[in-house]
């Protein structure tokens, strides 16, 4: 479907620049014009330029036609889909991760935890650059995040050859609000919003303002969020082959403050040249505290015990990079970027358990423990793009990571150093890169396809514990390759392959045995191999100016696949460690569904059906299983301009190795009103589980060589919050500047499966349009 726009021609005194054709007569025409045209806008028969970027309604008052226009929520194509947080009338009210349930490929579980395109090893970037604190611990640092400070998020399910090769998922990249200083229009001045919310789980408030004066553009947030998630109830039982068996029971309250400060900064040097700056300082706390009592039975007595759990964490994190990025044509096709990233991060670990009764069974000590861990990371790139032809574009780069991390592990028995179960040592990881990306396009057909090639060398020396030095290095060689065939005016079809590997982390290697539980072990294993992952799927999408859809056919498989397993050792200690012991097929379907059914009301499904399959040699065991999840709901536009958005959000039975999570079932809705000319924005939104209570119960089964374990667990979920947020600002537009075209991981690109669609945005006007 081809873009209607107004014209600016000018007319004056009425008649046209050629004297033929007054000005009314001119108007008429403008509106037969329209009205020849909203036919085939409404059927969708007109012919989409580029999928998606202008196929649904617009917005204009002609002598009384009116034509609803859609703000542009979803940018889908073969290997990416980009979901327009800013353009959500929930991202006002809702944090990060309530946004993450509605993004397609994105499951979000009952307990916040994050899986990508069906797995849980992937990489968070932040403005197309890793982040250490969003990657440790995503679900946390989204949980305290206003949706107000993230303008895109990109779920990139196939990642080109210029991203790391990190990450079995793909990239979850959150693009923060901010200016672009290569934008076709620059806003002299600045804008801005403030927000407050306030519930029975939360506080939280935030500052965003950015603007540009001339060539320099700038943006700050800052935000602070006190999350009490309540108090969960652990109930656990344990049964081995022996006879013996274990029966825990435990009350846990966590309260989690979090604050965050970034500043970016953008300056224009001339036409062809662009430098950036950003750094950001992040503070993450965890406060735990607990009380459990545990049983113990079998061979023909009995023993109970109780304890008391205090558990602090607390980890800063600071990022700051400077890029700069030269073009060598008018049009901006050809160009070089150089990009420096610091990541510094330091992080504290403090637990005390406490025994509230003596015994001559087992070793119930007081104990302490304190785990300092500090990771430094120096990230240097160059990306250079060169147009070969017309349509046709090569990229090529390298990157080179120096990754530092030591691990200061202290143990304590009533408050005596042991030197014997502490442990320190010094890890270093350095990554050598280099990429070749070549894409194409010839009328209906594109293609991508690249090779990264990256050289690890890792060495571990350990001042104390019982871990023993070693050095290693070897090399990876990643392929990706992506197809696209558009099939109609509405429709194209994508094919994709990559593989991915995941290297694994200091707690995945790290020997340190963790004894704060007196009848169980924890700990890493230093001989683990980088684990590969194969990746094939097959895309579906589908545009109307009423209905989005996206079916992503996929199968991952991986041969060596690290996971966490558990067996009982001589001594009755449940030992729980990891390995690359598992070999994991799962094949699924994820779709996403966008149904405007009037309008005033819009219909949401996104969800998965996967089958995984997962098999050890080693341990003797399999499993296999059907997974399913889906987030259903609808937004609408009630009398008064009142916003609802409610949904239901409902898994079933996840699986590993060794067992399986059970499924869970939510209930999320949100009610929100705009005020001054949509300045002020007054909501209350509430979350709650299906359970007695609202309450979300989850149950876990995990079945060992010679155990089977069973725990449940009931979070209390519910709550309520109240949020208030107020924009400012006094930009001004000048004159239009050049558009950027350089692809890269920095400056969002508009791309094919792009659609325009929220509910009830619709806004008229008067004027007097034109036709040249």
């Amino acid at each position: 479907m081809k873009k209607v726009m107004k014209s600016e021609t000018s007319y004056q005194n009425g008649n046209s620049q050629n004297g033929n054709l007054s000005f009314n007569k001119v108007r008429r025409f403008s509106v037969m014009m329209v009205l020849a045209l909203v036919p085939a806008v409404m059927m969708g028969q007109a012919r989409v330029d580029s999928l998606g970027t202008d196929s649904v309604t617009w917005s204009k008052d002609l002598e009384g036609v009116t034509v609803v226009h859609q703000k542009r929520l979803v940018k889908m194509e073969a290997d990416k889909m980009t979901y327009k947080v800013s353009e959500d009338e929930d991202a006002k009210s809702n944090t990060v991760l309530d946004m993450l349930r509605k993004v397609p490929m994105v499951t979000v579980d009952g307990q916040d935890n994050i899986t990508v395109n069906g797995s849980s090893s992937f990489k968070v970037y932040v403005d197309g650059m890793p982040n250490v604190m969003f990657s440790s611990n995503p679900s946390m640092v989204f949980k305290s995040m206003p949706a107000s400070m993230v303008k895109n998020i990109e779920v990139i399910t196939n990642p080109g050859a210029k991203y790391d090769a990190e990450g079995a998922g793909g990239v979850l990249n959150i693009i923060m609000n901010k200016q672009n200083p290569m934008a076709a229009q620059s806003m002299n001045g600045m804008n801005g919003t403030v927000r407050a919310s306030a519930g029975n789980r939360q506080l939280g408030g935030s500052v965003f303002v950015n603007g540009q004066q001339d060539k320099l553009t700038y943006s700050a947030n800052v935000m602070t969020s006190y999350n009490k998630p309540g108090n969960t109830t652990t109930e656990m039982e344990q049964l081995q082959d022996s006879g013996m068996s274990q029966v825990m029971t435990s009350d846990n309250d966590v309260k989690t403050p979090f604050t965050m400060g970034s500043l970016t900064l953008g300056y224009q040097i001339d036409s062809m040249s662009v430098i950036n700056a950003t750094a950001s300082l992040n503070s993450l706390s965890m406060k735990s505290q607990g009380t459990s009592m545990t049983t113990m039975g079998g061979a023909g007595s009995n023993f109970g015990y109780g304890s008391t759990t205090d558990m602090k964490n607390s980890r800063t994190s600071f990022s700051g990079s400077v890029d700069y990025q030269r073009f060598f044509n008018q049009e901006h096709t050809h160009s070089l970027a150089l990009t420096y990233q610091l990541n510094y991060s330091p992080a504290t670990t403090k637990m005390t358990n406490d025994f509230l009764t003596p015994s001559g069974v087992l070793d119930l000590t007081d104990r302490y423990s304190e785990n300092k861990d500090k990771t430094t990371n120096h990230i240097f790139q160059l990306d250079y793009t060169l147009p070969i032809a017309t349509g046709q574009t090569l990229s090529l780069g390298s990157k080179l990571q120096l990754h530092d991390a030591t691990s200061d592990s202290k143990y304590y028995l009533e408050n005596v150093y042991d030197a014997s179960s502490s442990s320190e040592y010094e890890f270093k990881n350095s990554i050598l890169a280099g990429y070749g990306e070549y894409s194409g396009r010839w009328n209906d057909f594109s293609a991508k396809a690249g090779l990264r090639y990256e050289y690890t060398w890792q060495d571990v020396e350990y001042h104390l514990g019982n871990g023993h030095d070693f050095s290693t290095s070897y090399g990876s060689l990643v392929p990706t390759a992506s197809l696209s065939y558009t099939l109609g005016g509405s429709s194209n079809l994508g094919m994709t392959y990559n593989m991915r590997i995941s290297r694994p982390g200091i707690s995945y290697l790290n020997p340190y045995v963790d004894k704060t539980n007196p009848i169980a072990l924890t700990y890493g294993n230093p001989d683990l191999d980088v684990e590969k992952a194969h990746n094939v799927s097959l895309v579906y999408n589908l545009f109307t100016p009423t209905l989005m859809l996206n079916l992503n056919l996929h199968h991952n498989f991986t041969d060596n696949a690290i996971s966490q397993y558990s067996f009982y050792d001589s001594q009755n200690l449940l030992n729980t460690t990891y390995g690359n012991v598992v070999k994991s097929h799962q094949t699924g379907v994820n779709a996403y569904v966008n149904y405007l059914l009037t309008s005033n009301t819009r219909l949401f499904l996104n969800g998965g059906l996967n089958y995984t399959d997962l098999r050890s040699n080693a341990l003797a065991q399999s499993n296999s299983g059907w997974t399913g999840n889906a987030m259903m709901g609808v937004q609408q536009t009630l009398p008064w301009d009142l916003k609802l958005s409610a949904f239901a959000i409902t898994s079933t039975k996840s699986y590993t190795l060794q067992g399986w999570t059970g499924g869970f079932n939510l209930l999320t809705a949100s009610l929100s009103k705009s005020l001054l000319n949509d300045k002020l924005n007054l909501s209350i939104s509430g979350l709650t589980g299906l359970n007695k209570g609202g309450k979300l119960n989850i149950d876990t089964e995990s079945r060992g060589k010679d155990f089977t374990s069973h725990t449940s667990i009931k979070v209390p979920i519910y709550g309520v919050t109240f949020t208030v947020s107020y924009t400012f600002g006094n930009s001004k537009v000048m004159s239009k500047q050049h558009t950027s075209r350089v692809q890269n991981d920095f400056i969002e690109q508009q791309s094919q499966g792009e659609i325009l669609n929220s509910v009830g945005s619709g806004s008229t006007g008067s004027g007097n349009a034109t036709m040249p």
